[in-house]
């Protein structure tokens, strides 16, 4: 194992986990309120990219309006680890830019209860088209069909959860579904099966130790998104480990 398959895509993780808080600052609003464009204390944030990828910090007034590090550290270990496991596969390319893409979803999820269709949508296409570029290469690990009739399955799976408990699961989850079901189905149908249910375990491990210690009660909504993702990212280090 080469040391640079660990290093390099733990110096992506941490990068561009330290360029994340004011993506996640504008996009974590209510549904039905538009992007933030202006920092708490109401001075605008820049124009173009530089509006969405920066410091935790507005650059007139130093108000924070996210927290950096804890972002920057969740990205570079995933990464490390996915640089670990999965090796020098053209794949592995794919799982670094889904990292800091996941990790933004995962936080606005926790704090709005909501997976915008800015992330999700173009999540779904890109990653479809790269494993498809992927799956042209020599060192390639995987399935493209079956990545896609995986993501097929998963979104039907998870639109059938949401019509018979609306209120136990949003639609983002279900737009989310497919882009996890096109990663675990590249990998085949164990690890469909294995990222699939780990989410929803860790996801009711969460909701009992919430209870446990009254910071919720049966009634509390819970985000399901960043469970999702962890037992995606569960699955595919074990598949690849």
């Amino acid at each position: 194992m080469h040391v640079y398959l660990i290093v390099a895509p733990a110096v992506w993780g941490i990068a561009s986990g330290l360029v994340l808080p004011r993506a996640a600052y504008r996009l974590a609003v209510p549904a039905d309120e538009p992007r933030a464009t202006a920092c708490p204390a109401a001075h605008p944030l820049p124009a173009g990219p530089l509006g969405w990828l920066g410091t935790a910090r507005c650059g007139e007034c130093d108000e924070p309006y996210g927290t950096v590090y804890g972002a920057a550290l969740a990205s570079g270990t995933a990464c490390a680890a996915l640089g670990y496991t999965v090796g020098g596969h053209p794949e592995l390319v794919v799982w670094l830019l889904l990292v800091p893409l996941g990790l933004l979803l995962g936080i606005v999820d926790l704090r709005v209860f909501r997976l915008p269709d800015i992330l999700t949508l173009p999540a779904l296409g890109g990653t479809a088209a790269l494993l498809g570029a992927a799956a042209l290469l020599p060192d390639h690990d995987g399935s493209w069909v079956r990545a896609l009739i995986a993501a097929a399955v998963l979104g039907v799976v998870y639109l059938v959860l949401f019509f018979i408990n609306p209120a136990g699961m949003g639609f983002g989850d279900v737009k989310l579904a497919p882009t996890l079901g096109l990663v675990l189905g590249w990998y085949g149908w164990p690890t469909v099966f294995t990222g699939t249910f780990a989410g929803f375990a860790l996801g009711a491990l969460a909701g009992m130790v919430l209870l446990a210690t009254r910071r919720a009660n049966r009634k509390t909504p819970i985000p399901f998104g960043p469970f999702m993702l962890l037992g995606t990212l569960t699955a595919v280090l074990l598949a690849t480990a």
